[in-house]
């Protein structure tokens, strides 16, 4: 949308809800990421074997931060995604930075739960979240238990 009047900016597009003629041609249609359909099939695999006591939430996000599957409540899935993307990255540099190795995973402990991703295989990355009042110690175990049977998924449909 340009500006009729000289110097004055264009506005940025906003998040409210708009017809479809005002969204730009190239943002109508989203080509699926190519990893989305196998992370789905996979997610849905995990979320049945998981501890759901103290996993409350399972997420897929690419390395480049899009969302491929989720399996959450009340969270901003497409922005979770991005988090987690940048969280690894940072963590990477982190670790690295320290001398420590290869990053395995970013964890957050905050007032209401925790919160860790996981570089699972290629681009795809796992996002475990679990309630506040599992230890840091269990919400390592299952969080880890969910990585190894999301890898074994994986491996099995590809």
């Amino acid at each position: 949308m340009q500006s009729d009047v000289p110097g004055t900016p264009t506005p940025l597009p906003t998040r409210g809800r708009r017809g479809a003629e005002s969204v730009p041609p190239q943002q109508k249609l989203r080509e699926p990421h190519p990893d989305a359909e196998a992370a789905a099939k996979a997610l849905r695999e995990v979320r049945d074997e998981v501890d759901r006591a103290n996993i409350t939430g399972l997420l897929l996000a690419s390395r480049d931060g899009l969302l491929l599957a989720s399996d959450t409540q009340e969270i901003e899935d497409d922005s979770v995604a991005a988090m987690a993307a940048a969280s690894v990255g940072l963590a990477t540099r982190f670790v690295g930075q320290a001398g420590l190795g290869e990053a395995r995973g970013a964890m957050f402990q905050g007032s209401l739960g925790h919160v860790c991703v996981f570089p699972v295989q290629g681009p795809i990355l796992l996002v475990v979240f679990a309630r506040p009042d599992t230890t840091m110690g269990l919400f390592n175990v299952v969080a880890r238990q969910a990585l190894t049977l999301l890898q074994d998924a994986l491996t099995t449909t590809n």
